[in-house]
């Protein structure tokens, strides 16, 4: 059965590492955010847009792929920060296409680790900046975590523990 599962969480919490390693075992592309932000910002066009706006455009363009993945009989991961209203929005579009719909909210219950990280970090994302730990505090107000019903995985465990459990909670068998 198609799945859309969708990776959340502040930056820095593994929520890409764990996409892309659920990702590549289950043979099922991820649709990274970051990445979609680092293709458009060079062209200018996000220049002067208000929050909202960018917002809106951000999630309607992962949204987008992923109703292309599930009209052509596909799953699809998706690795964005969310909120309750935009999971909801992507469940609707599951279960309208018969897909199970998977939240998984990435964490780290250390903060003084998760900062480590967060600055250690290089991506390399062409088009896109790494984001400081300020970056993190905005995000955590604007995005304070889902209620929804959801798994929660902690970064402060060994990897790859957290995608045995993710990987067993979406059904995708080693």
């Amino acid at each position: 059965m198609e799945r859309v599962v969708v990776f959340t969480g502040l930056p820095g919490t593994g929520k890409s590492t764990l996409a892309e390693e659920v990702g590549r075992r289950a043979g099922v592309p991820v649709f990274a955010g970051d990445w979609l932000l680092g293709a458009i910002v060079p062209h200018g066009v996000l220049t002067g847009v208000e929050r909202p706006r960018l917002l809106a455009m951000f999630y309607d363009l992962l949204g987008t792929l992923v109703t292309r993945q599930l009209m052509l009989g596909q799953s699809a991961i998706v690795d964005a920060v969310v909120d309750d209203v935009q999971a909801e929005r992507w469940e609707r579009t599951a279960v309208q296409y018969g897909a199970e719909f998977r939240l998984i909210e990435c964490v780290c219950r250390d903060e003084a680790v998760h900062r480590e990280r967060l600055e250690g970090r290089r991506r390399g994302i062409p088009g896109w900046h790494e984001v400081g730990w300020n970056h993190v505090e905005r995000m955590r107000a604007e995005f304070p975590g889902v209620t929804r019903e959801h798994l929660t995985i902690d970064a402060m465990d060994p990897l790859a523990e957290n995608v045995e459990s993710v990987c067993r909670s979406i059904g995708v068998l080693e």
